[in-house]
Parts: C-alpha cells; sequence; structure tokens
C-alpha cells in the first residue's frame, strides 16, 4: 500500500508538468467509448463530462472521450460485458457487475458492514484497491479509480418501514446481485428480478411494490411519483468503479494512461462531493413531493444478515469474505 500511496503522490506532482502524448504527425485522434447508466444530471455523468473534458485538453486532442448515458448502450450487466470484451471501451459498473467475472467483488457490498462514508473510503481506496486491481487486470477490466454511487436505501408503495418486519411480504425489485437478494430474502421480502431501464414503468404499474437505490438515483429517477415512503436503511454500500477495457488501455501511450488516471481521481473526488453536498437537499425535496421518509434502527437490520452473510461467503468464498472484513474493522477507527 505504502509503494502504491508514494507512486500516486509522484504521479500528481507531476501531472501538471506533463507533456501533451506525442502522436504521429497526421493521425487521427483516439476516440474512447465511455457508456453508464444514469441520467445526465446525475453526480456520475457530471464527473464523465469532467473526465472527458481534462483527458481532451490535457492530451491536445490526441485522446476524445464520448459519452453514453443513461443505459443508450445497455443496462448494467450489458455494459460490464462490452467492456471486458472492449466493444465499449470504459465505464462505471458496481461490484455487482464485476463479480459475475472475479468472485473477491462480492465481498465488498456485504450488508450493513461499512460505519459511514468516510469508512467507505479508508477501506477502498486502500487495501481494497491494493487487493482487486490485479484481480480485475486479469479479467479484462483496468480499475482507474473508485467513484461513488453510495449507500442504498429502500422505496416503496404499501406502508413506511421501521423495522424489519416492515418488509415482509414486499414485492421488491434489487439488480440481480446476491448481497442485495439475500439482504431483502433475509428480511421477508420477495426479491423480483426487474431490469433497471423497466424499473419505473414497473412501480407505476405496481408490478413491485418497492425498490431499492441511493438517493440520488431515488430523485434523478423520480421515484419519488411512483413510491410513498422512504426508508434510510443504508443497507448496502457499493460504487461505481471507473474502469477501462485492457485492450483499449494497450493501445494507449504511458502519457496517456498517466493522465486517464490523474482525471478519473480528479472525476471521482467531484462525484463525491456532489453526492454528499445533495443529498441533503434531494431529501427536502423529496419530502416536498410528498414521500414521507423513515430513518429506521439500522442495528435492528443488521441483527438479521446472518443467512445474508452465509449466502455472500458461499458465491464470494468464505476467504474473500474473511479478507475484506478483516480490513474493514482494521480501517473502522483509522
Amino acid at each position: 500500500m505504502l509503494r502504491r500511496q508514494l507512486l500516486q503522490q509522484s504521479v500528481l506532482a507531476g501531472g501538471l508538468a506533463l507533456a501533451a502524448p506525442r502522436i504521429s504527425r497526421g493521425a487521427p485522434p483516439i476516440t474512447l467509448r465511455f457508456a453508464h447508466y444514469v441520467p445526465t444530471d446525475h453526480p456520475a455523468n457530471v464527473a464523465a463530462e469532467q473526465f472527458a473534458k481534462q483527458v481532451a485538453e490535457r492530451t491536445h486532442g490526441a485522446v476524445k472521450i464520448a459519452i453514453f448515458p443513461n443505459n443508450q448502450l445497455g443496462d448494467p450487466p450489458q455494459e460490464a460485458a462490452q467492456i471486458r470484451s472492449g466493444v465499449i471501451d470504459m465505464g462505471l459498473p458496481t461490484q455487482g457487475q464485476l463479480d459475475k467475472y472475479e468472485k473477491a467483488f462480492a465481498a465488498i457490498p456485504l450488508p450493513f458492514v461499512f460505519a459511514d462514508s468516510a469508512h467507505v473510503f479508508r477501506v477502498l481506496d486502500g487495501p481494497a484497491y491494493d487487493w482487486l486491481a490485479p484481480l480485475a487486470e486479469k479479467q479484462g477490466f483496468v480499475m482507474l479509480r473508485n467513484w461513488d454511487y453510495g449507500f442504498r436505501n429502500v422505496t416503496n408503495s404499501v406502508r413506511p418501514v421501521m423495522v424489519p418486519d416492515d418488509l415482509k411480504g414486499l414485492k421488491i425489485r434489487t439488480p440481480p446481485e446476491v448481497q442485495i437478494e439475500g439482504c431483502f430474502n433475509a428480511l421477508g421480502a420477495i426479491v423480483t428480478p426487474i431490469s433497471f431501464a423497466e424499473l419505473y414503468l414497473a412501480l407505476s404499474q405496481h408490478v413491485v411494490d418497492a425498490e431499492e437505490n441511493p438517493i440520488a438515483v431515488i430523485y434523478f429517477n423520480k421515484y419519488y411519483e411512483v413510491q410513498k415512503y422512504l426508508a434510510l436503511t443504508r443497507h448496502v454500500y457499493n460504487n461505481m468503479i471507473h474502469v477501462v477495457a485492457v485492450s483499449t488501455w494497450q493501445k494507449l501511450t504511458p502519457e496517456m494512461q498517466q493522465i486517464m488516471r490523474e482525471e478519473s481521481t480528479s472525476a471521482g473526488n467531484l462525484m463525491r462531493k456532489l453526492i454528499a453536498d445533495q443529498e441533503a437537499d434531494q431529501l427536502q425535496q423529496i419530502k416536498g413531493h410528498g414521500m414521507q421518509v423513515t430513518e429506521p434502527d439500522r442495528a435492528l437490520f443488521r441483527a438479521r444478515m446472518e443467512p445474508a452473510w452465509k449466502r455472500v461467503a458461499d458465491y464470494a468464498g468464505a476467504d474473500n469474505v474473511k479478507k475484506f472484513t478483516n480490513m474493514v474493522d482494521a480501517m473502522r477507527k483509522a
């Protein structure tokens, strides 16, 4: 970890003086396809736009980034598969998409494992990055930086949620991720698979009663129009991870690669700030649209998570879960 920190410090110190990458006279610019699944006004897209602008400027146009937001090139699992194959050059998969290729990622979204965002960032930017980045590269993904997404919370159209039994029997849409499915199975909800792109319609037609997502996703997708209740359960944290296809990465010069790493860090920091700054205001606006917001005692929910944690360990591997929870415990009071 110390070697990586020293390298990052060296990179950041020298980044501003870095000359534009040399390209052959008359060579066309490299245009990279950057796909993700959130709306254009979401902080992730704002960060992606900053990344694209800065990379173009710092490479003097040698590298251009074309952004495809809002599921234009497929839903999240499809985007991840296309990045791995090199059809898409880069994107923002979460651990839930990457664990289909490398099971170690499945340990990160353990239900109710993190204390707060500061705790998350200490773990994911430190020992977890050192552990996961080499594993991801073997599967076709170069990890540039952990961006954000946020703690996930529950909305529904049936009743307010204050205790675990309030979720019993509710039909809830979750992504096809064992950690989140296991969490709600343990709480007695009925997990129903629905594509993210079809979720608003499914909620409006009462195909499902409930869904769960970070506050920003709930706000920007206007789920308050089709849901009555929001419970701040903060049951799982996962984040968007800025990744590049290995096949794309190998086409770039070392100077281009360095610029992209630096600008991904800068963009990721911007996204984190925007998520934090906007969440309180988004909650107020959600309330203004008529949603009833509750703050359940998370300890009551965590007490029911033993089956979910076992299910994650069965999927991710008990050794991976133990390695990760040791990191979490070590960084809890750092």
